[in-house]
């Protein structure tokens, strides 16, 4: 890296660290201070702003408060107050944003369900929410109704849309409800330490967990991402993630509806649409998955991929190897990748852009974050710890696991847990560096390098032994993704009988130029031996979970 490069992303990262540290430090000083204050300000101070634009709607900052208030009058006519459960089961539309706001706004913790789940896990997912009733769009009623007999308790069905039977018609009730401003003693008693929502985890390892988000903690997230990106009311967020994740549902809706800009929502992801829509409504911003970016890239050429007024794209899983050809392409003037959990108190930014970065701790900042990556065990899944039972901080460019230490008193180093204890509990370790500290899992192996960029390796658990090496699925599928034809590329490790350790499979999806009889001959020269996947599967479509994660 050259001295005046380097120069430059010093002063980009002190700049966008500081700024992003302003924004989120003072959360925890008003403690009465929730978002629901934060789009009454703006239904004040701005009530013609445009603050949702879906399809052809355009609602205003007043338009939004004022339907919310009709869902918190309602909710608080459930008896539903401070702390109590109300599960969200619809698709991205305006409607989403309201419901949950409107919970809020009386006290409530809005469970925002996963709108991919049936079944078993849906029940699940429902029962541990602490809610007796739910809020469904009616295009989720097939979802529901695969739940008979499985929920463990009785739950008030409340329909909006289209008539569901044996639900109640939410939208006559609503109409019934005023949508002037809400009494100043109406949340009096909420704090930003309480409840506000319930974002699941994938459930890709087990049973989705209700991660706890309290009012704090929404703020903190939403603040930091429009520091991130550095917001200002000009600004619209063009959102096709699912908004019952915290990437799109908080992270990407935040970072606009906190300074006064506008959300742009469509219903589900489509490649071929994109440009039409970040076109036809002045998208200034997106928020992607990596593999979105893949499924651009893999499309036809647009007239108006070039055309557009998009400043900064943010979002996590661009792959160092299609990340410059995806700029480039795309005419996109600056790409911000971040690194983090819903859950979790480790929150990493690349403000510089540096290819492949997840983010960046220099040493002179360190004390400002909480996070170490730490020597970590692949075959027993755990971190090494020395003579004394400590545990070892990994050299530079070493792969560990990444730990956040825990302290309640800081409002980045939190850990809020999840709605079950016994969950919380597994992801606390404890005597780490010393005897009585605390520190959060993050379930990921990273390495930070001499100048403190931070780069993803792989999830416990998918990274594996073969041949007494450890293999890291992601470095396998970069390898993979960058031979002609492949399209997408997922590869995880199996169990052989007879043989110790996991061999590699790689699940491929190709396009009519995927030459396979040359393919091995390639892996040979791109890999070692042992990381070379022994059995290639081919597909024509790659398994997803509902945020765009291989299935593996």
């Amino acid at each position: 890296m050259g001295l005046v490069k380097r120069i430059g992303n010093e002063i980009t990262y002190v700049r966008s660290a500081l700024r992003a540290l302003k924004r989120i430090e003072g959360v925890y000083e008003t403690p009465s201070r929730t978002f629901a204050d934060v789009i009454e300000d703006f239904a004040r101070t701005r009530p013609n702003n445009v603050a949702v634009l879906f399809e052809d709607q355009s609602i205003t900052y007043g338009e939004l408060n004022a339907a919310a208030n009709r869902y918190a009058r309602w909710v608080r006519s459930l008896g539903v107050g401070r702390g109590d459960g109300v599960a969200l089961l619809m698709e991205n539309r305006p409607e989403y944003i309201i419901a949950w706001l409107g919970v809020i706004k009386a006290g409530g913790v809005a469970a925002l369900i996963n709108t991919n789940l049936t079944a078993q896990v849906l029940a699940h997912s429902l029962d541990i929410s602490t809610a007796n009733h739910i809020i469904l769009g009616s295009e989720m009623a097939g979802n529901l109704a695969t739940t008979d007999g499985l929920l463990s308790r009785p739950f008030k069905v409340w329909a909006t849309g289209e008539a569901v039977e044996g639900a109640e018609d939410l939208d006559a009730v609503l109409a019934a409800q005023d949508g002037a401003p809400l009494p100043a003693d109406f949340r009096s008693d909420l704090q930003v330490t309480d409840g506000a929502l319930y974002i699941y985890t994938s459930g890709t390892t087990g049973a989705p967990k209700a991660a706890r988000i309290p009012h704090g903690r929404l703020l903190v997230m939403m603040g930091a991402f429009s520091a991130g990106v550095n917001a200002t009311p000009r600004d619209r967020m063009y959102v096709v993630l699912p908004l019952y994740h915290s990437a799109g549902g908080v992270c990407a809706v935040g970072s606009v509806l906190t300074v006064g800009g506008a959300v742009i929502l469509r219903r589900k992801f489509s490649a071929r649409e994109f440009f039409d829509d970040v076109s036809r409504y002045q998208a200034t911003m997106f928020q992607y998955i990596g593999e979105l970016c893949r499924y651009m890239l893999n499309s036809k050429p647009h007239p108006l991929e070039k055309k557009h007024k998009l400043r900064v794209v943010v979002g996590n899983g661009l792959r160092p190897e299609i990340w410059p050809e995806f700029q480039k392409r795309f005419n996109i003037p600056k790409v911000l990748e971040f690194y983090g959990a819903t859950e979790g108190n480790v929150s990493l930014f690349n403000f510089d852009g540096t290819v492949g970065a997840i983010g960046r701790v220099p040493s002179y900042a360190k004390a400002k974050f909480n996070v170490e990556v730490v020597k970590f065990d692949i075959e027993n899944e755990q971190p090494i710890r020395d003579a004394n039972g400590f545990c070892i901080r990994a050299d530079a460019d070493e792969a560990g696991e990444a730990l956040g230490m825990i302290d309640a008193t800081s409002p980045t180093s939190r850990f809020e847990g999840y709605a079950k204890k016994e969950e919380t509990e597994k992801k606390i370790l404890r005597d780490v560096f010393e005897k009585g500290d605390q520190w959060f899992r993050t379930g990921d192996l990273l390495k930070q390098d001499a100048l403190g960029y931070f780069y993803f390796v792989d999830r416990i658990g998918d990274t594996f032994r073969w041949k007494g090496e450890n293999v890291a699925t992601s470095e396998v599928a970069e390898a993979i993704s960058v031979y002609p034809g492949v399209k997408e590329a997922n590869v995880y490790g199996v169990n052989v009988p007879g043989t110790d350790g996991r061999a590699g499979m790689a699940s491929v999806v190709g396009g009519d130029d995927f030459d396979l009889a040359n393919f091995r001959a390639y892996l040979s020269d791109q890999l070692p031996e042992y990381a070379q996947p022994l059995f290639i599967r081919l597909q024509p479509e790659m398994e997803i979970t509902g945020t765009f994660k291989h299935r593996k």
